[in-house]
């Protein structure tokens, strides 16, 4: 199986052995050869889209893609947490916090290259992840979430301290200089971030992608469906659930210093909760448990809450719930859900 094919997962409530209800994933049926092959040709059909897309479109709307696809990086961090291990999560505007200003200021108080600043960010916060997971092990549902919420407000008034005010800028924040395309190639700014958020997010999608295939994707599978069970197999999962912890801020905080560096700013006031939200309900509106999932969520929640906006400056929330709630309406399983149902019905009419 190629590395971009992905296992479309459903879910439905069962009963555990603890007789708590709890969403149990099953995959869908192993691909075929043809299956495959259609999935690397759509794969590789969007790819050299996405390639020519800044030479049609004007530059604000190059910025909007690239936006989307920093958004959808966090999204797919969190589907790996929240859709492949089980675990819920509202405190992920956090570690896209940290990410960004761990790529401030190494940009502009320690003079560092913002390439480098990705890794270190995706480090930094998986250390941070990892931590915080450790003692979230005995906490599971809603628990976990308030857990995560406590996180999530407390990220931005931590950032407003004054003894931090030196590195972080306080309320006023960080204004980062917008890097020039290297080697001297014939691209402006937002083309050039444009294509390396590309490189970045198509690099973490496929690691990602693999990921969940291999020994260890089946082990956090398996503790999100029966951790007793899993347990009983000989899965350490304290380990894995605090690793699948890390890994998702690994991702989000990537996307948080991408973010920072293509807006050029970055202040305490915009990692609200509102971010964690929003970033749970893209993941919801693409698919859970979809990685292709990510790109359509981040689309959403770019460019829905303007369009509400566009239609109803006063009553843009209102606007923007009533699209959600139609979305739902019609796609009760997100994306993956409703395109698994075109396929089956295309399927069934052929037979």
């Amino acid at each position: 199986m190629s590395a971009h094919e992905e296992t479309v997962v459903h879910h439905d409530i069962g009963e555990s052995p603890e007789g708590e209800n709890r969403a149990i994933a099953r995959p869908a049926t192993p691909a075929t050869g043809s299956t495959s092959k259609a999935r690397l040709f759509v794969f590789l059909a969007i790819l050299a889209l996405a390639l020519v897309l800044p030479a049609l479109l004007k530059n604000f709307v190059v910025f909007q893609l690239t936006q989307t696809m920093v958004y959808a990086i966090a999204i797919l961090g969190l589907n790996l947490l929240t859709g492949f291990n089980g675990q819920f999560s509202l405190g992920h505007s956090a570690f896209y916090a940290v990410g960004a200003y761990t790529a401030a200021i190494m940009m502009e108080q320690l003079g560092v290259g913002y390439v480098w600043t990705l890794p270190v960010a995706g480090i930094v916060c998986f250390v941070l992840g990892f931590l915080f997971g450790l003692p979230a092990l005995k906490l599971e549902g809603v628990y976990l979430a308030l857990a995560t919420f406590a996180l999530a407000a407390a990220t931005p008034q931590i950032l407003k301290l004054s003894p931090l005010e030196h590195w972080t800028g306080g309320v006023q924040g960080i204004v980062i200089t917008k890097p020039d395309a290297p080697f001297g190639l014939p691209l402006n700014q937002d083309q050039w971030l444009y294509y390396f958020t590309l490189i970045v997010g198509v690099i973490l999608y496929l690691a990602a992608s693999n990921l969940v295939k291999s020994r260890t994707g089946r082990a956090l599978m398996a503790i999100r469906d029966n951790p007793i069970a899993a347990r009983s197999m000989g899965v350490n999962t304290s380990l894995y659930k605090a690793s699948a912890f890390g890994l998702s801020a690994f991702y989000t905080g990537v996307a948080g210093a991408l973010g920072a560096i293509i807006v050029q700013f970055v202040a305490p006031d915009s990692f609200t909760l509102t971010l964690s939200i929003g970033f749970l309900v893209g993941l919801v509106v693409g698919g859970v448990g979809w990685l292709p999932g990510a790109l359509f969520g981040g689309a959403f929640l770019l460019f829905v809450p303007n369009i509400a906006e566009g239609v109803s400056k006063g009553l843009s929330g209102a606007v923007y719930g009533l699209l959600l709630i139609l979305l739902i309406y019609v796609m009760p399983s997100g994306l993956a859900g409703f395109l698994q149902m075109i396929v089956g019905r295309a399927r069934s009419a052929t037979k």
